[in-house]
Parts: C-alpha cells; sequence; structure tokens
C-alpha cells in the first residue's frame, strides 16, 4: 500500500518504523492540492488549526471514501468558567477552533461527511504517568464511568475519535 505524508518528519519516522516494507509513504504537502485519491484519510488533530475549517473539510472529502478524524473537545463548562485552558491550547500548541462533540459532528456533516462510528479518548490528564496526576483526574474520570457526555461537557480534557465516510 502507499501511504501520503503531509510532514516530512512524520514521513522520515514512518519509513523507518515501516519495518515490514509492505507500505510507502510519499511526501505529499498540499495532499489537498493534488490529484491524488486514497482509500481512507486521516486528520488527527488537524482541524482545529485550520482557519477555514470548512473549505478544509471539504477538500478532504474529495480526497478519499472514508476518512478518521482525533478532535480535541476543548470545550467545557469548566474551559468557558476559567477561559484559562482555552487560552492555554491557543498559544501552546495553536488550537484556533474550538469544539464540543456536537459541534464538531455538525461540522463534519455539514461538509459532506456522514459519521460512521464514533469514541471519546483519553486526554492528557487521564494519560499522565504520574501519581500526582493521577489522583487529581479522578474525579474526571469517576464522573466519566457514570455519564460520559455529562463528564466531557462538564470537566473536558477529552478528544473524540471519528470514523466518517465521504457523502456523493
Amino acid at each position: 500500500g502507499i501511504g501520503y505524508e503531509i510532514s516530512p518528519q512524520a514521513q522520515e519516522y514512518a519509513q523507518q518504523e515501516n519495518g515490514s516494507a509492505r507500505l510507502k509513504y510519499i511526501l505529499a504537502e498540499d495532499f489537498l492540492a493534488d490529484g491524488k485519491h486514497a482509500d481512507i484519510s486521516m486528520a488527527i488533530d488537524v482541524f482545529e488549526h485550520v482557519e477555514d475549517a470548512f473549505t478544509f473539510l471539504r477538500n478532504m472529502k474529495k480526497k478519499a471514501d472514508c476518512a478518521i478524524f482525533h478532535i480535541p473537545l476543548d470545550i467545557s463548562v469548566q474551559s468557558v468558567l476559567r477561559v484559562k485552558p482555552i487560552l492555554q491550547a491557543r498559544a501552546s500548541v495553536g488550537h484556533i477552533n474550538y469544539y464540543t462533540k456536537e459541534t464538531a459532528q455538525a461540522l463534519l456533516e455539514d461538509t459532506g461527511f456522514e459519521i460512521i462510528d464514533w469514541h471519546y479518548t483519553a486526554g492528557a490528564i487521564d494519560l499522565a504517568a504520574s501519581w500526582k496526576a493521577k489522583l487529581a483526574s479522578l474525579p474526571r474520570r469517576l464522573l466519566f464511568m457514570i455519564h460520559k457526555d455529562f463528564a466531557v461537557r462538564l470537566l473536558g480534557g477529552y478528544s473524540m475519535l471519528v470514523l466518517a465516510k465521504a457523502r456523493p
């Protein structure tokens, strides 16, 4: 198979890690602009950085039959009340668009994707290695076990992984 990567560093890493050599990685810095088509495309933590997410996603829809998205869910009651988490996401990792589960799903549907499946993924707080961080994330994890949507909407700290099909 062939994989296209837009990041030179990621393309080099993928090629080095591909021990079976069954997959060839091609650097395509502007994959959306060229004539290539793929069976599946992935945008992992991407469109929250893109100035015009609507145009980006409409163009991406034309490039593959299916897509996988990983979307940080930066908007929560806690993040809105505190404001600092949103500003930190903007300053430290360059997020310029912020989503809830519902607004991310609506954006995908508005740009021509049909959501096949999705689920929440743990954020950095839940994945932290230190015992202090694990202890601090305990209320979030407990509430998440009781009611996922409410926990994410109230406390944040999660992302979502989405499998979507490009609608004709």
